[in-house]
């Protein structure tokens, strides 16, 4: 290697903080004189990897600095999905004021959730370009300002219109999050933290209301609108200030960049060498593209979509129900009757308890497995799951009845809330493993399809429960979900013969038992990214 000048390169082996969130490229004296393969030229250029306990990894920050950012990073995706179901609580005002109908004014809840499914289709193919920080940066700005401007909304179009884009912006921390914990905790370590994460899209539909609709029956809608800004504002803040770069291939890509640039050799990132790089074009081809491609012609996508999809659904009718049933029928005042969603809630909670015990079911797994247990061995949780989502839901609408005491149904809520929280991790965990290459397409086409499901459900609510009644009306998505009950069984049962007989997931399996055999036989210590990590990172993008 060259000669370096390292006044060039004052840093020890203990980056600053603030180096870590300004400099995507940082480097030490320890990185830069570290022997790469190749010889630096443009037909053998230098492979940038992590060195051993390389300053800049992700995996080697401090367990407590790790545990500050899943925090922050949860906080920033529940309330993005606080800032969905929050306008539920001013919907009333709302109506009121622009003089509009049910329909029109549910708009403003279902276009945010379309919002959900147009925004990774733009965020992901960005990440992989340019990384997880500044895509943060930007569209948390765009759902501050948005949700601001909702605040301020003259007309029920405006206001429609500004939900939308809240709701495309505000998707980014939904995709990106996940991905800025798997790049730092190693796959055998994850599990709490992505528990605490999941939790977050899950809890923040349900705070919506609580918080909704005691704010907007004392002070109004607008303030609803206006503590969302100043909370997405806050958070915005707060996160661009304390939480990096993580996301390992662009940093490799920044770091080859630097030491090219210092040293006049020619440096590439081991991920642009074997994966080679793609134009913005090209990204954005594939992440519309092969999405579809994916949902229609893969059996596993389609009905384990469909399935979360329904229960989604479902969870975003319940902002149209409830008030319907717990103000409507049983005359609660808005706030209160926004209480009846802790049913929901508690279930959720006692679902995440249930996830961190049953990660060690997980962990034993693996470990009979030489480190890679099959994807069907995250499927136990979703078989539980699958069975209380229909139980609580026929039970809730068969205790709708004015004359059975309010807490029975609230009381029904809680297995629904259980089982969604079990479906949603096991089947998500199961896609990832199933299509570990293509996980992020899969993963986007589950969005969509859900997220469309989410925001059809509210539309329709209304009328439903005007035309069939509260009992028959509230058993409809029971009957939807216990149609869904045999798909997480098919696919425990048999989806190892299923996977073969499927172009992309048979794909995917031979590129895990490669990668598998290539860390057996790895001699090496130089910490090439850990095959799960580099997995999730661009699942989650």
């Amino acid at each position: 290697m060259a000669e370096i000048d390292t006044g060039l390169l004052p840093l020890g082996e203990r980056i600053p903080y603030w180096k870590l969130i300004l400099d995507q490229g940082v480097i030490t004296n320890r990185i830069i004189t570290h022997e790469y393969k190749g010889s630096g030229t443009e037909e053998d250029p230098y492979l940038v990897t992590w060195i051993s306990q390389d300053p800049r990894s992700p995996q080697q920050f401090r367990k407590l600095t790790k545990w500050l950012y899943t925090l922050l990073v949860a906080i920033a995706t529940l309330a993005v999905a606080l800032v969905s179901s929050a306008f539920s609580g001013g919907l009333a005002e709302i109506l009121e004021e622009f003089k509009v109908d049910q329909e029109i004014g549910t708009l403003g809840l279902s276009l945010f959730v379309v919002g959900f499914a147009v925004g990774p289709l733009l965020w992901a193919p960005l990440s992989e370009m340019y990384g997880r920080q500044i895509l943060f940066f930007v569209s948390y700005a765009g759902l501050t300002a948005f949700n601001a401007g909702v605040a301020g909304a003259q007309n029920i179009w405006t206001l429609i219109i500004l939900r939308f884009f809240a709701g495309a912006f505000g998707s980014s921390p939904l995709t990106n999050a996940g991905g800025v914990i798997a790049d730092m905790f190693a796959a055998s370590d994850r599990g709490l933290a992505m528990t605490l994460f999941a939790s977050a899209p899950f809890l923040g539909p349900v705070l919506g209301p609580i918080i909704g609709g005691f704010l907007g029956m004392n002070a109004g809608w607008r303030w609803v609108m206006g503590f969302l800004a100043a909370f997405s504002g806050a958070l915005w803040i707060v996160c661009s200030l304390l939480v990096p770069e993580t996301y390992g291939p662009v940093l490799l890509q920044r770091r080859a960049a630097r030491l090219s640039k210092l040293t006049g050799k020619v440096y590439v990132s081991i991920h642009d060498a074997e994966n080679g790089k793609i134009s913005i074009s090209e990204a954005f081809k594939i992440s519309l593209s092969r999405p579809l491609v994916l949902l229609f012609r893969e059996p596993i996508v389609l009905l384990l979509s469909i399935y979360m999809a329904i229960i989604y659904g479902t969870l975003y009718m319940c902002f149209g129900a409830f008030p319907i049933v717990f103000e409507g029928e049983r005359h609660w005042n808005q706030g209160v009757a926004g209480l009846a969603f802790l049913g929901v809630m508690v279930g959720m909670i006692l679902a995440m308890v249930y996830s961190i015990f049953d990660n060690k079911r997980y962990i034993r797994n693996q470990e009979k497995n030489s480190g890679f247990a099959p994807p069907e061995a995250r499927l136990p949780p979703c078989l539980v799951g699958s069975i209380t989502v229909p139980f609580g839901l026929f039970w809730f609408a068969w205790t709708t009845f004015p004359a059975v005491h309010w807490t029975v149904p609230i009381i029904a809520a809680a297995p629904f809330g259980f089982g969604m929280v079990l479906v949603f991790l096991s089947v998500m965990n199961y896609l990832i493993d199933a299509y570990t290459i293509y996980a992020a397409s899969v993963l986007a086409a589950n969005s969509v399809l859900r997220s469309l499901f989410g925001a059809a459900f509210p539309l329709f609510t209304t009328q439903m429960y005007s035309n069939l009644g509260t009992q028959w009306a509230s058993s409809v998505p029971a009957f939807l979900a216990l149609a869904c009950v045999p798909f997480p069984f098919l696919f425990y049962r048999y989806g190892p013969a299923i996977r073969e007989k499927c172009k992309f997931a048979a794909e995917s399996e031979a590129f895990v038992r490669r990668r598998g055999e290539q860390t057996q036989t790895q001699s090496d210590s130089q910490g090439v990214v850990d095959r799960d990590v580099e997995r999730d990172s661009n699942s989650f993008s």
